[in-house]
């Protein structure tokens, strides 16, 4: 496609994914020739153009912005501050968004965040074309079917930009990346642009919060909604009668929210906020395994859940009485110390905390608790209750709330590395001295031992034996272990509370 198609393809892309109306056609143009700094166009249909996709589109749009030197560098930074440029010209007025999910809510909380997701991925501020490149695949453990996927969605900066970010001025604008001052910002070398950008707001719990989807949706309608005001994230009772809220109205979402401690908890500690979406994760098809009971309590549903890390699951048809247990177990925990492992706090430090998991089950709430703790130990300086040093080839990384229900985030380097392990074992060449398989040598030697590897299978049992050991990662982030002793001890602080 030469320029002309190019324009003429996305203002009928934005015609099609009804970004625009046909009113606005020559509005759209240009608003697009603005962008590419260009200053002549007509209009050109053309097969190629009638059969581009939206990436297609971008790129050749791109192309002739570098070629004739409007973009500074052909760089997956700065092409992604274009495109974004590009696309948030032909998106939606804010209160245009906000008005249209509003009106679909008063027949439906699902049919508005139906077409709220398309409507995030046709302005592309989800770009599908890269979330597909996510490797996504499950893996049969004792604790169930769990998902493994290996993140391609995020690019890897360009070493000139990184370069380039430095000598930008510092700012405090947008506050935080959930901050809704993202809202539209054209984003700089060391900021993602935002042009694209929409939110909802949502009442929760008599507070202002807004409703938003991750750009990288890890699963199904992968949401984020983060409080009105930039405040640092806290799970208290508060926390557990918004996310029950929150589901009262999205009865279709499952909600939650990171731990509010450093290294159990989410990389953005400042801004509360939960993540959601309409997805169903192991643990929530985990069954009971122990039953227990709360005196005062007796008509709450409540378990010990067979899950690698320690979950109690609470049931009832009224959210507040989930919202009272779950407050008085927390509290309960923040002060807890048995033994050297679990210990509530040193030096005025506090060391344990809650993930809690929030979602109907048919007209009950339910809320799975997740104790956590923090400490850390020459031993392990990570986290004790943390991957530990020998799972550190495939995941070194904090265990959060994704990982906490059982979908494995694991870095993107992992995609040569396990393709380097695959052809290793079946060539039987020495892995140390590989920079790509020298991590995974013994690993990999004892998944040689212990299968008969063929071209037809070695993908298939590496696949397997990296999710038993993202499996084998939530056993150590687990407080109590799955011993006799460590179920022994988790009823000692049940009986207690």
């Amino acid at each position: 496609m030469n320029r002309n198609e190019a324009i003429t393809a996305l203002v009928n892309y934005a015609l099609e994914k009804e970004l625009i109306e046909q009113e606005e056609k020559v509005w759209a143009v240009n608003r697009i020739l603005e962008v590419m700094q260009a200053d002549s166009f007509s209009w050109e249909e053309s097969a190629k153009g009638k059969e581009a996709g939206l990436t297609e589109i971008l790129d050749t749009l791109i192309d002739d912005a570098y070629e004739r030197g409007v973009l500074e560098e052909n760089s997956v930074v700065y092409r992604d501050l274009f495109d974004t440029k590009l696309m948030g010209s032909l998106t939606p007025r804010p209160v245009q968004v906000m008005k249209k999910f509003q009106q679909l809510q008063e027949e439906s909380s699902q049919r508005a965040t139906d077409w709220y997701y398309q409507f995030s991925q046709d302005t592309n501020y989800i770009r599908k074309d890269r979330v597909a490149k996510d490797i996504r695949w499950k893996t049969e453990t004792e604790y169930g079917e769990i998902d493994i996927s290996i993140n391609q969605s995020k690019p890897e900066k360009d070493p000139k930009a990184i370069a380039a970010a430095r000598n930008q001025p510092a700012s405090d604008y947008p506050r935080c990346m959930l901050c809704e001052e993202n809202v539209g910002y054209a984003g700089r070398l060391n900021y993602p642009a935002r042009q694209n950008h929409r939110i909802v707001p949502v009442t929760i719990n008599n507070t202002d919060w807004y409703l938003q989807y991750s750009p990288y949706v890890y699963y199904n309608e992968h949401c984020i909604c983060f409080n009105k005001v930039h405040t640092p994230m806290k799970i208290d009772k508060a926390c557990f009668a918004k996310l029950l809220d929150f589901v009262r109205q999205f009865p279709h979402f499952f909600v939650g929210s990171n731990a509010d401690l450093p290294i159990v908890g989410g990389s953005i500690l400042a801004h509360d906020h939960f993540q959601g979406g309409h997805y169903t994760f192991a643990m929530e098809r985990a069954p009971i395994e122990t039953e227990i009971s709360f005196e005062g309590y007796e008509d709450v549903k409540a378990g010990i859940v067979k899950w690698p890390m320690s979950v109690i699951r609470l049931n009832a048809k009224e959210p507040e009485r989930l919202i009272n247990l779950a407050d008085k177990i927390l509290g309960s925990w923040r002060g807890y110390t048995e033994a050297a492992m679990i210990l509530a706090e040193t030096d005025g430090e506090p060391h344990n905390t809650i993930t809690p998991i929030a979602r109907r089950r048919g007209e009950d709430f339910e809320l799975d608790l997740v104790l956590r703790n923090n400490l850390t130990t020459p031993d392990h300086p990570l986290g004790i209750y943390h991957p530990h040093e020998e799972f550190h080839h495939i995941k070194k990384e904090n265990i959060g709330l994704i990982e906490v229900m059982g979908l494995a985030i694991l870095p993107g380097r992992l995609k040569k590395e396990l393709e380097a392990v695959e052809e290793k074992l079946l060539s039987g060449e020495d892995m140390t001295e590989d920079p790509l398989t020298k991590s995974h040598a013994k690993w990999a030697a004892d998944i040689a031992a212990n299968y008969e590897i063929t071209a037809e299978n070695v993908k298939e049992i590496v696949q397997k034996e990296t999710g038993i050991v993202f499996s084998k990662v939530l056993e150590q982030a687990g407080v109590y272990k799955r011993t006799p002793e460590g179920k022994e001890a988790f009823l000692r602080f049940i009986n207690q509370v």
